[in-house]
């Protein structure tokens, strides 16, 4: 009976999940970048 959308809930989870690692994998190339000299992003 309450097999109407599980689905919905799975891609809301994996969402989620998804955001926060791509928000910290872009947050540790910022770092590294800012740590790194600007060599070729000036150009």
């Amino acid at each position: 009976m309450r097999r109407q959308k599980p689905d919905l809930l799975w891609v809301l989870v994996i969402v989620f999940s998804l955001g926060m690692v791509t928000t910290g994998y872009t947050q540790g190339l910022w770092e590294r970048q800012a740590e790194a000299p600007p060599t070729t992003s000036q150009r």
